[in-house]
């Protein structure tokens, strides 16, 4: 049974913060850690009170089960948050340097790759409606940007779609994307063969059985079809909306329009595709420059 805090604290990120569901879990996850290297029955004064000798032999602790720099610091980060929420001053926190991490480019795939991989998941699907269903939630994320969690929160009361979707992205924010024809016919002609019509505040994708789809069986249609492809392991469905921004902004695209498409509440987040298109047209230039 979770300690009182941990659950009080899960229920104020979910309920009062709006924060995912999966930023709910890893956030709680480090509050449980931290409160386990505590000895369990810390306070919510305890945490508030923590100093920065206290936080960095907790991360020393987290050092020694082998976490990398990049989680060193999502763990900081999630630390912070909680010592916040137990009461401290955000100016009065202890101030340590978090591990500096890499920061990397996502790797776009070619839109003729990813056609392919559409085309083999739906000839590999068991029944018509799966194929249907996964070329649909396909082309949301390449043809739209949505994460895999926004396409399958899709319900019933979205159809019929229009030249226009509401998403509700991270945080509770909404935006609007356009939708090309191709993605409106691929989500009308799922809804038709679907057995499992949904109701307009029940999900509009769905398992074999006619639960929710979930975003691991997703993930593990576009693994066997890039296995059976030979394509990269970089091909993953978050790559697709990777693609999707890259394969804008090489079109012409401004950073703060793609923005917005991506529901990125900060223009930095975006600003990691200008690298992305400047690593492809180098590695263009070292394949085809004579004296590359």
């Amino acid at each position: 049974m979770p300690h009182p805090l941990i659950r009080e604290y899960g229920a104020y990120l979910r309920d009062d913060r709006r924060r995912s569901v999966h930023t709910v879990r890893a956030y709680v996850s480090t509050a449980e850690r931290l409160m386990e290297h505590l000895g369990g029955s810390a306070s919510k004064q305890d945490i508030a009170m923590l100093s920065a000798p206290d936080l960095r032999n907790f991360l020393a602790d987290r050092r020694s089960d082998g976490i990398g720099n990049r989680s060193a610091a999502r763990e900081l980060s999630a630390v912070r948050a909680f010592l916040k929420y137990c009461g401290g001053d955000q100016a009065a926190l202890p101030r340590i340097r978090a591990p500096k991490a890499a920061r990397t480019v996502p790797r776009p795939a070619s839109p003729d790759d990813i056609m392919a991989l559409g085309t083999d998941m739906a000839e590999a699907a068991r029944e018509p409606w799966i194929a249907a269903r996964d070329w649909a939630v396909l082309l949301l994320l390449y043809g739209c940007g949505l994460r895999i969690s926004e396409a399958l929160s899709l319900t019933g009361g979205d159809l019929p779609l229009g030249e226009t979707l509401r998403v509700t992205g991270k945080r509770g924010k909404t935006r609007i994307v356009p939708l090309l024809p191709a993605v409106r016919e691929a989500v009308a002609h799922y809804a038709e063969t679907t057995p499992f019509p949904a109701a307009r505040d029940e999900a509009l994708f769905r398992g074999p059985r006619g639960g929710p789809m979930k975003p691991s069986a997703m993930r593990q249609a576009v693994l066997q079809a890039r296995r059976r492809l030979g394509l990269s392991e970089r091909l993953t469905p978050h790559a697709l909306r990777h693609s999707f921004a890259t394969h804008l902004l090489a079109g012409g695209a401004d950073l703060r329009s793609l923005q917005e498409l991506l529901g990125h509440a900060s223009l930095s987040s975006t600003q990691i595709y200008t690298a992305v298109d400047a690593a492809h047209l180098l590695d263009i230039y070292r394949h085809a420059h004579p004296r590359a």
